[in-house]
């Protein structure tokens, strides 16, 4: 077996019949903060050759040193001599570094040998220049939806967004006024760019769909055209493809009632707004997406773990979104190419979150939340907009190619925990 080094050199390793080959590679890795790798060479090439014949043709596990692991892991990351890793903003109001990308080439050449070639060339990076994203519900600079937009700004992309009627015109008053410009300061200095604002209610499928009371609500008054269908046809008019689609919003009516309480309208309208939009965005917008793109949407931790006041039915919603993500996986790859996932974001206060019930001299629930979770997730920092944003870009990216279906949690991993670790059981422990 044969490591070649970028450097010209070559090590040589003759493995025995009773074992796998082992190999060891020096690429002589340092770290310098912040967060930023180094290679000693500008190219990494590992050549694997199987030379044991094989002709039932089993497959022939390769075992692969700590040195080499944590090697080609760096390598897959920075290809070029220097990059920038993923570091979160130490403030809510800046955006995201870039990361490097990474090639994996495999070849099969013989019935007698197979050869698995990983090669890294730089300088790379998130280049999202060209891409079009439809990001679906953003109506302010707090939330996780702007965040993302501003991510995928940061890489190139031409954002355009859908925001509900309702707040349509606060929201296009404050960009025109400049209220959001320290939110949408780019790495670069630049400013984010929403290319148009479409009006967008997600409960609604079709013009038909509409009822008469909405239709008449002076909230609505001079929209035209603000069901799925209808701007899914409008940004193909606009803009003919897309890239990216993100459902980033959820409504409960019913939020603040507990299960028990909550009402069988209450119950559908949280799924019809939290859920069923999401497929519904993806039935409408699919058809002009190109080739390779991405849906993303946002899910949380109730779908799977009790949070006593996030009720109404929302939990349930949740638990769907992340069912209804991994279904349209697979469909939406095989129709269309398309990779559906999603992100289950920890707390956030942000303006919708913050909406969520409050006792009288009590915290809001989102205040509680967060509290729990510094007190309790295995990270014990703030959760910040941009931590989403920047998972985002990674998904909605080139680097994320073969990454479908997934739930990807990023909330200081509070999702791993069984036990909370402040409670009062735990107090003489913790003393």
């Amino acid at each position: 077996s044969t490591c070649h080094l970028g450097d010209g050199k070559t090590t040589q390793r003759t493995p025995t019949p009773h074992r796998q080959p082992t190999f060891d590679i020096d690429a002589n890795l340092r770290c310098l903060p912040p967060a930023t790798f180094h290679f000693s060479m500008n190219r990494v090439c590992i050549t694997v050759l199987n030379s044991y014949p094989n002709r039932n043709h089993t497959r022939n596990n390769m075992m692969f040193s700590r040195n080499t692991l944590l090697t080609a892991a760096a390598a897959m990351v920075y290809g070029a001599s220097s990059g920038s890793a993923f570091v979160p903003s130490n403030s809510v109001g800046n955006a995201i570094s870039r990361s490097a990308t990474a090639v994996v080439q495999q070849q099969s050449q013989s019935r007698q040998y197979s050869s698995t070639q990983l090669q890294m060339a730089g300088p790379a990076q998130v280049d999202l220049t060209g891409k079009v994203a439809f990001i679906a519900g953003v109506a302010d600079s707090s939330g996780y939806g702007w965040a993302i937009a501003r991510s995928l700004a940061s890489a190139g992309a031409t954002i355009i967004v859908g925001t509900w009627p309702p707040v349509l015109k606060i929201f296009q008053m404050g960009l025109k006024k400049g209220s959001f410009e320290e939110d949408s300061t780019l790495p670069d200095g630049s400013k984010m760019v929403i290319d148009k604002v479409y009006p967008l209610d997600a409960v609604f499928d079709s013009a038909d769909d509409v009822p008469e009371e909405i239709a008449n609500n002076k909230r609505y008054a001079g929209l035209d055209g603000f069901t799925i269908e209808e701007v899914a046809k409008a940004v193909e008019a606009d803009y003919g493809k897309i890239d990216i689609l993100v459902h980033s919003l959820a409504n409960g009516p019913e939020v603040t009632k507990p299960l028990l309480e909550t009402s069988r309208k209450g119950y559908l309208a949280a799924s019809s707004a939290s859920a069923y939009s999401a497929v519904s965005l993806l039935q409408k917008f699919g058809p002009i997406m190109n080739d390779g793109g991405n849906m993303l949407s946002l899910t949380y931790i109730a779908s799977e773990a009790v949070i006593p006041g996030y009720g109404g039915g929302m939990s349930s919603a949740k638990a769907q979104l992340e069912s209804d993500t991994r279904v349209l996986a697979y469909e939406a790859g095989r129709k269309w190419g398309v990779r559906v996932n999603t992100i289950s974001a920890g707390p956030l206060k942000s303006r919708a979150a913050s909406a969520i019930g409050k006792e009288p001299g009590q915290k809001t629930f989102i205040e509680y939340a967060i509290d729990y979770s510094k007190a309790n997730a295995p990270l014990a920092q703030d959760l910040y907009n941009d931590d989403v944003g920047n998972s985002a870009m990674y998904l909605c990216s080139g680097l994320a190619r073969t990454v479908t279906g997934v739930t990807l949690y990023v909330d200081n991993g509070l999702h791993a925990m069984g036990m909370a670790l402040d409670s009062e059981s735990m107090s003489d422990r913790n003393a």
